[in-house]
């Protein structure tokens, strides 16, 4: 019974968002007050499990949302972002720019969301094609699979983030086995797949865009520019080295486990950011500031999106329904792996958005966590894999890369639905062979 109130739960969620276009906290919220109060909770009981989950969710993950949020408008607003691109451009030269651009969204796509990345970078990429004649698909898709690649999973990007927090991963090792991941899964989605996609190609779209394009004087130097986007990955990665090779004792494992921690790493790395990209490159501490400000703007949403999911979770926990899920899974040969990674490909398919999908299935699957032995950090990288497959219609990353690379929706599903379909597979294929390299 708990199973068919879940699953009814769930088919609620679909019609609210897909039918009725219901806002995803909203519908993330009602759906957890009826599935608490159909398992036999009280109103006030189902009301506090709500406070609850949100509390407990956004209490550890506002300041890592906030300052990766600081941290992407600091590397973008700056021209921090664009002194990357054109370097590694420059260096990589025209023949393996595919690469250079690879390379930039992993950057980039680090720092922040991948909407922002991709409206960030698509006028370099327009640049490069005016440049050097070369096709638009070919140029781009490369740099579009490195931002979803970290989408779905590399800490301190959000998403991976929100996940390993209900989980209860640690973020340094989710980081460490998603970067294993993530390697051959972006060659081979991006510049792999990109030669294949000749057939398709476009002009780019006339007066799409009028971007902000830096002057050499006004952005700051490439090093530092690379520096303040990956020093938080440099400390987490760092962290997770020592977790696994100090004993707990030792004085620099729990230095680097502070300084490692996400939040911490980011707040270091937006320090770092405002006076480095900001102040020492010319720009009034009002101006850094109101970047900072108008940063958390943008993430608003997502903020809550990602609470919604928490006070699901908690409904589920405290209306016992996660000890039923514990309880039937242990005698279950299904692998914990492979059914984290089609829940969260069944909801996103459903649901068309990958924060959704990945926060819902979290708070469906945890319990498993519990009764297993399968390591916390790869049943992250599971459901994030799961929940990028087969981006269509319902799902706005897919309009945004209609319209930027100028294709029909027949279009847009051979190219941009086959991407996300081929990261999702790659990173589940990625995922089991590490469980079976670890175990």
């Amino acid at each position: 019974m708990p199973i068919t109130l879940i699953a009814l739960g769930v088919i609620l969620l679909l019609i609210l968002m897909i039918v009725f276009k219901t806002n995803g906290f909203i519908a993330l919220i009602f759906v957890s007050a009826l599935v608490g109060i159909a398992e036999g909770m009280t109103p006030l009981q189902v009301m506090a499990s709500i406070q609850k989950g949100i509390g407990g969710t956004l209490g550890s993950l506002a300041m890592i949302l906030g300052f990766g949020a600081m941290l992407g408008k600091l590397v973008s607003d700056t021209g921090a972002a664009q002194r990357v691109a054109m370097t590694l451009i420059a260096a990589f030269g025209k023949q393996r720019v595919q690469w250079a651009l690879m390379v930039t969204g992993l950057i980039v796509g680090l720092a922040m969301f991948y909407e922002i990345g991709f409206v960030l970078l698509l006028p370099l990429v327009f640049t490069v094609v005016a440049a050097s004649g070369m096709s638009l698909l070919y140029v781009g898709v490369p740099m579009v699979a490195a931002l979803s690649v970290t989408h779905c999973f590399l800490p301190p990007h959000p998403g991976p983030t929100a996940i390993a927090t209900i989980f209860g991963a640690n973020t340094g090792t989710t980081l460490l086995y998603g970067m294993i991941i993530t390697l051959p899964t972006v060659i081979i989605a991006g510049p792999v797949f990109a030669r294949f996609l000749k057939n398709f190609e476009k002009e780019p779209p006339e007066g799409l865009y009028n971007p902000k394009v830096f002057a050499e004087h006004e952005m700051p130097g490439f090093g530092i520019s690379i520096f303040a986007a990956i020093i938080p990955v440099i400390l987490m990665a760092v962290a997770a080295v020592f977790e696994l090779t100090l004993p707990k004792e030792n004085a620099l494992r729990q230095f680097f486990e502070f300084v490692g921690n996400p939040a911490v790493a980011l707040f270091i790395a937006v320090v770092i950011a405002v006076f480095t990209l900001g102040l020492r490159n010319g720009r009034k501490a009002e101006e850094v500031m109101e970047m900072c400000s108008s940063s958390i703007s943008s993430i608003a949403m997502i903020i809550f999106i990602i609470a919604g999911g928490g006070a699901f979770k908690q409904v589920l926990v405290d209306s016992g329904v996660s000890d039923y899920i514990a309880a039937m899974m242990k005698g279950s040969s299904l692998s914990p792996l492979l059914m984290c990674w089609t829940v969260a490909a069944m909801l996103r398919i459903a649901l068309g958005s990958a924060t959704v999908a990945a926060i819902t299935t979290a708070g469906i699957v945890a319990p498993i966590i519990a009764i297993s032995h399968v390591d916390p950090a790869l049943m992250v990288l599971a459901v994030g894999a799961g929940s990028v497959i087969a981006s269509h219609v319902n799902d706005p990353g897919f309009w945004l890369f209609k319209g930027y690379f100028n294709l029909t929706v027949t279009e847009t599903l051979k190219t941009w639905t086959v991407l996300e379909t081929l990261i999702s597979v790659l990173g589940l294929a990625g995922v089991l062979i590490l469980d079976t390299l670890i175990h």
